[in-house]
């Protein structure tokens, strides 16, 4: 198996004893290299100076009066928002617990695709050196937002949105990208080949092009791969052991506890929950129910312990999945406090 995700960042990291990832100077370098922090011919003495030391010492402490003597606005911005999150990361234990603690308190005070970029390297880390290609592509769905497509015959079919937007101005590919140009997608055709068991091995050449989409209709592999990589992603975070299968309905008179995967979901099954009145297109717009049940009752809320929780995944209006991963790490009703 090839080395996937390369552009990730992860081998930039280590491997604590515990099996937690570890940051290094390496890996927040990384960073400084950048657009938005890297410097350009016209900046300033006090930004390349400012560069220079990070590059050296990318811990260092850096004063306000570092920033504020910087002349051009967009770097003062650029600066104070990576250096916030630089104290987040190399305040935590881990990379894990850096990432669980972006999404507690008040909200999340960094750009998302720094959220999605730590989603990627953690995946990375739990689907390991044996990841099955579909479990991979499966996973692009919790770190990248995917375009969904409904097809005349039932089929429904998840590709990458911005490797539809990109060949949506470049041209390129027919049927898939056709029907997405019907869906508010302008291109003059798109075809993106579909990810299967018979062709999977073709994910390894593919892996950072995001152009290989895949059917979410129950009983399809990618589906099945989906609720394996939550597993994981559960196991790893939380320490508890989970099954996690796919649901036609919620027919549930003790229904209790339940995790929308991303705010769509959310806001449907929160309404469901409480008898509110959920109308026809917002009920079309979910994607995919699953049940969660825990191998060790002991490990949920004494409560409801050997209850299901209920998970769901929908698209919004503009037929975008944005699939919220943390969703799982911080709603669950564990026994413990994480």
């Amino acid at each position: 198996m090839p080395d996937f995700w390369q552009s990730s960042g992860y081998r930039l990291l280590s491997l604590g004893a515990d099996g937690r990832l570890t940051i290094t100077d390496a890996f927040l370098r990384s960073y400084l290299t950048r657009i938005e922090l890297a410097p350009i011919a016209e900046s300033s003495a006090e930004e390349l100076a400012l560069h220079e030391s990070l590059m050296a010492h990318p811990r260092r402490v850096v004063t306000d009066a570092e920033i504020d003597a910087l002349d051009d606005e967009d770097a003062r911005s650029n600066y104070r928002i990576w250096l916030r999150f630089r104290d987040r990361l190399t305040s935590a234990a881990s990379l894990e617990a850096a990432y669980v603690n972006l999404f507690r308190g008040e909200g999340v005070d960094v750009p998302p695709m720094f959220v999605h970029q730590l989603t990627q390297i953690l995946l990375r880390h739990i689907l390991g050196e044996r990841a099955n290609p579909i479990e991979a592509r499966a996973a692009e769905m919790l770190f990248r937002t995917q375009r969904i497509a409904l097809l005349e015959e039932g089929t429904v079919m998840a590709a990458d949105e911005e490797t539809i937007e990109l060949h949506a101005t470049t041209g390129g590919f027919g049927s898939l990208g056709e029907l997405l140009r019907t869906q508010s997608v302008p291109t003059r055709s798109i075809e993106l080949d579909v990810l299967t068991a018979d062709n999977a091995s073709d994910y390894w050449n593919r892996d950072e092009r995001h152009d290989l989409s895949i059917a979410l209709n129950r009983g399809q592999p990618a589906v099945d791969a989906l609720c394996r990589v939550l597993e994981k992603w559960v196991a790893h975070f939380l320490a508890v052991d989970v099954r996690i299968v796919t649901e036609r309905r919620i027919d549930d008179d003790k229904w209790i506890w339940h995790v929308g995967l991303d705010v769509q979901a959310s806001g449907v099954l929160n309404d469901l929950y409480n008898r509110v009145d959920v109308d026809e297109d917002r009920l079309k717009r979910l994607l995919c129910l699953f049940r969660l049940e825990f191998a060790n009752p002991a490990d949920m809320r004494p409560a409801i312990a050997g209850r299901p929780v209920y998970l769901a995944m929908a698209m919004d209006s503009d037929d975008r999945l944005k699939l919220k991963p943390q969703n799982l790490l911080i709603n669950l009703p564990l026994a413990r406090q994480q």
